[in-house]
């Protein structure tokens, strides 16, 4: 693989974390059960992030697999009780560090978030990209 290439891949990784994180952040502003410790905030919203990407490729497709038929009889709705099982393991993996009080607050902050991501993938990071790979 091209040195650039694997430059160009490490600058869209990489900025699709900063992206997300930000919008992680925004989400946390707006729900009071979600809580994110203080202390190191900006750290672990990365560190949440990065967790929810690896979650996503390796337990969601699992998971996608194993609800399916659940998911077609909800037409979708059940989606989001995956997203809200990945942010459970986020929860449990980062020991308390991003926590979710309350379940049903955990559903709403799942379909933001997917929303906030599909928009900031469409509107920022996408065109951004589209500028990073036309100057290779």
């Amino acid at each position: 693989m091209d040195k650039r290439k694997i430059i160009t891949s490490i600058i869209e990784w990489f900025s699709y974390m900063l992206a997300y994180t930000f919008i992680f952040l925004c989400v946390d502003m707006m729900f009071t059960t979600f809580k994110i410790d203080e202390t190191h905030l900006y750290l672990y919203s990365f560190i949440a992030v990065v967790l929810i990407y690896f979650l996503n490729k390796t337990v969601k497709p699992i998971l996608f697999s194993l609800t399916l038929p659940i998911t077609g009889l909800t037409l979708g709705l059940f989606y989001f009780a995956n997203n809200m099982i990945i942010l459970k393991l986020v929860e449990f993996v980062m020991n308390k560090r991003v926590e979710f009080t309350s379940l049903p607050a955990l559903f709403f902050i799942s379909i933001i978030l997917s929303i906030l991501n599909v928009l900031m993938e469409s509107f920022v990071i996408k065109p951004f990209m589209k500028k990073v790979k036309n100057y290779e």
